[in-house]
């Protein structure tokens, strides 16, 4: 099974939404949600995240709470 995932978040830029879709495997959609925004992190400068929805379930606050 799958889940679509969209990101929002602040850069210099403006604000930036990122889409995904992952493999569940086993894990809550809120971790997997987590592990992207690290991996966005590593590759460009964020300001902060904005709001996380998982299959159009806002997500948020149980990925900040995993931060």
């Amino acid at each position: 099974m799958k889940i679509s995932i969209i990101i929002k978040y602040n850069s210099p830029a403006g604000e930036v939404l990122q889409r995904g879709s992952f493999p569940l495997q086993g894990k809550r959609p809120e971790a997997i949600a987590k592990d992207w925004w690290k991996q966005i992190q590593k590759k460009v400068y964020t300001e902060g995240l904005v709001e996380v929805t998982a299959n159009g379930e806002d997500i948020t606050d149980k990925v900040r709470s995993l931060l």
